[in-house]
């Protein structure tokens, strides 16, 4: 999933916070705050503070920006995606599916006017998953719903 940069450089050079937000089309002051939030994403920094990313660096930048911006997840649930091992797809609606092994709990979304507080009790598996998942399906049908009627309109 990295992106291919047409800068000449070899495919796993390391590139500058301009690079990757210029191919992934971030702003770097978004990128920085990234850096303090999810704490897997450690590029390199030579003295003087400069960063280079690596080629797994720029994987993760795009996992997050595709789970913040395409999917809609907060930070929070993102962080809890990416520490399920991506067990996040989007189906062919656009609307966001999950994954759930009877291990895993379910990442923090909020859907229907879920509350936060609702929401941290799945992220932390305080819930019975089963009625919580059999809850979801109806939500994320009338999600999808309304999704397909304001497209229509």
């Amino acid at each position: 999933m990295v992106t291919n940069f047409d800068d000449g450089k070899e495919a796993d050079a390391l590139r500058t916070i301009g690079e990757v937000c210029q191919a992934v089309g971030l702003k770097a002051h978004v990128l920085r705050y990234w850096e303090q939030q999810f704490p897997t994403l450690k590029p390199l920094k030579r003295s003087g503070g400069r960063r280079y990313y690596r080629p797994d660096d720029i994987a993760l930048v795009q996992r997050i920006d595709q789970l913040v911006n395409v999917e809609g997840y907060t930070l929070k649930g993102a962080k809890a995606a990416l520490r399920q091992g991506g067990a996040i797809r989007s189906d062919n609606q656009g609307v966001a599916a999950v994954a759930i092994s009877q291990e895993e709990t379910a990442p923090h979304l909020i859907i229907g006017g879920q509350s936060d507080k609702e929401a941290e009790k799945i992220s932390t598996g305080q819930t019975d998953k089963r009625a919580d998942l059999a809850d979801l399906l109806p939500q994320l049908k009338a999600v999808r719903s309304r999704l397909a009627q304001a497209l229509e309109a």
